[in-house]
């Protein structure tokens, strides 16, 4: 069987994460972890055994001081069934195989133990997406891989069932932040260690054409009233449960107690 070609090049994104460490901008992590301990809050649960999947260690143990945190590497370094609590820590959006990091996620699991995670959304860096691309195909009559793809919502959620998870949940948390010029939007995210580590990337630098255009088109196409560039942040948030026989089941077809119409206070009207 031939392999399918990997997304991410996982040795650039590494160094991009570890000249990131040095300096990180960490505003949208903070953001994620504020999400993902709302989201615990209203759990009737409590966890002993958390283990955190990120490539941003630094940020996320001082939230979980407790937790084992792990990279998120091709392959876990999470044992089987000895977790209550896995949260992959925005790093799913960087996966070749992300329904694969959920499926290891699960099997360290214990039964009726919580899997959530967080990561970029389908919406996330639309606008920077946008005038890239246009800047390259106006100046090269080309476009070149340059910023990741980003799972939607439902794509996501539906990696939940595949991975055999109870109880899926998706949603999505527009988060946006302004910047004086997409120059500066670009240092925030090497800061991030979010730029790009595409494996299908151009190898060279981006002609300043491409650059100056894509810049013209962001102000042009992206600025706010007060002449701030605005960026989206969207982030997706998924939770699943290992499976338990205490869970909720769903009904047989055919065995619900009375009509929808009854309840709806409507008249059924036959297809036929």
């Amino acid at each position: 069987m031939t392999a399918l070609p990997s997304l991410t090049d996982r040795a650039a994104l590494a160094r991009q994460r570890a000249r990131a460490a040095r300096a990180p901008e960490s505003f949208l992590h903070e953001a994620a972890i504020g999400e993902v301990e709302d989201r615990l809050a209203v759990v009737n649960k409590s966890f002993s055994t958390t283990a955190i999947v990120t490539g941003h260690p630094e940020i996320w143990r001082p939230a979980f001081p407790d937790a084992l945190c792990v990279e998120d590497a091709e392959t876990l370094a999470l044992e089987e069934g000895m977790h209550d609590l896995v949260i992959h820590a925005m790093a799913l959006h960087w996966a070749n195989d992300p329904v694969g990091q959920i499926i290891q996620c699960r099997r360290a699991l214990r039964p009726d133990g919580l899997f959530l995670a967080v990561c970029f959304g389908g919406g996330a860096l639309s606008e920077l997406r946008a005038s890239l691309a246009q800047a390259e195909s106006e100046v090269t009559g080309g476009l070149a891989p340059r910023v990741a793809p980003m799972g939607e919502v439902r794509e996501l959620g539906a990696l939940l069932q595949r991975a055999g998870l109870a109880l899926p949940v998706a949603d999505t948390v527009p988060l946006s932040a302004s910047y004086a010029d997409m120059t500066a939007l670009m240092h925030d995210l090497r800061a991030m260690g979010e730029t790009n580590a595409m494996a299908a990337r151009p190898r060279h630098f981006t002609r300043r054409a491409i650059l100056r255009r894509a810049a013209e088109i962001y102000r042009d196409a992206f600025a706010m009233p007060d002449g701030r560039l605005r960026a989206s942040y969207d982030l997706t948030c998924l939770t699943g449960w290992a499976p338990h026989a205490s869970q909720p089941k769903p009904l047989r077809p055919g065995s619900a107690g009375a009509r929808l119409a009854d309840a709806l206070g409507t008249e059924e009207t036959s297809l036929d």
